[in-house]
């Protein structure tokens, strides 16, 4: 389906914290204006972290998504450890919140939490809105990257592919719901190319943006991609385009 690629150069993995915080930095001045938007309707947005990340690696990215009016909801596992029964505990969660709502669910990912996101759509189809993932190799989760070998080591040395094959080659599969792939070339620890929807269609869009893997939950290109997402549901879906000063090649190179 894909060309193999190499793991992301050390060069840009050594320099994911560095640009980190420089994401972090260039990104709250954006957060402080958002605060007085208040133009969601409201609808609930799970956000779930990365591998061996917890709700609080998504703090920045939760309180920006509520500011912006919407009601948001950790994904309430602790930290993901990539374990694959989180994904019955994470169906109970998407069902509890939709209930407790009565409104479809949008869905927002980042890294291993991204694979997760999309699986679930597949699973409740009828009760998510949108999925977003950021930075998330659901193409090539056994591929070589940057951590492999740390989930590797916790799994006593399988792969996902060795832990739970049908799993494995169904991940490539697209939800049957609005789904937006964000990537970065210049990611240091996941091949971009396993980051992106295998076909691009009238509900399946890859963005590119400029951005470290660890500060993908920072961006503000990232942050402006999920709010024009987020106004969006199944049936008024159109494709992102970047408007304004967000218009720039700076931030998405594609555009």
């Amino acid at each position: 389906m894909f060309e193999s690629m190499s793991r992301p150069s050390l060069m840009w993995l050594l320099s994911e914290p560095g640009r980190a915080l420089i994401e972090r930095s260039a990104s709250i001045p954006f957060e402080r204006v958002t605060q007085k938007k208040q133009i969601g309707d409201g609808h609930p947005v799970m956000i779930l972290p990365g591998f061996l990340s917890s709700q609080s690696s998504t703090k920045a990215l939760r309180k920006y998504v509520a500011n912006l009016g919407y009601e948001v909801y950790d994904w309430g596992l602790g930290r993901n450890m990539g374990k694959l029964e989180y994904m019955e505990l994470l169906l109970e969660r998407l069902d509890e919140i939709h209930i407790k709502t009565g409104r479809e669910v949008s869905l927002i990912g980042w890294s291993l939490g991204g694979v997760f996101a999309r699986q679930l759509a597949k699973e409740r189809p009828n009760i998510t809105r949108q999925v977003i993932t950021l930075a998330s190799p659901f193409i090539g989760l056994s591929e070589p990257n940057n951590i492999a070998w740390i989930y590797s080591l916790l799994n006593y040395g399988k792969k996902v592919k060795d832990v739970n094959q049908t799993l494995h080659e169904d991940l490539p599969r697209p939800a049957n719901v609005p789904t937006t792939a964000i990537y970065s070339k210049t990611d240091g620890v996941v091949p971009w190319k396993y980051c992106i929807e295998p076909v691009e269609d009238d509900i399946h869009q890859n963005i590119e943006v400029r951005s470290s893997h660890i500060g993908m939950g920072v961006n503000l290109a990232v942050f402006a991609v999920i709010e024009d997402r987020l106004l969006y549901d199944k049936e008024n879906w159109v494709k992102f385009r970047p408007r304004g000063i967000m218009n720039n090649r700076l931030m998405f190179p594609a555009y």
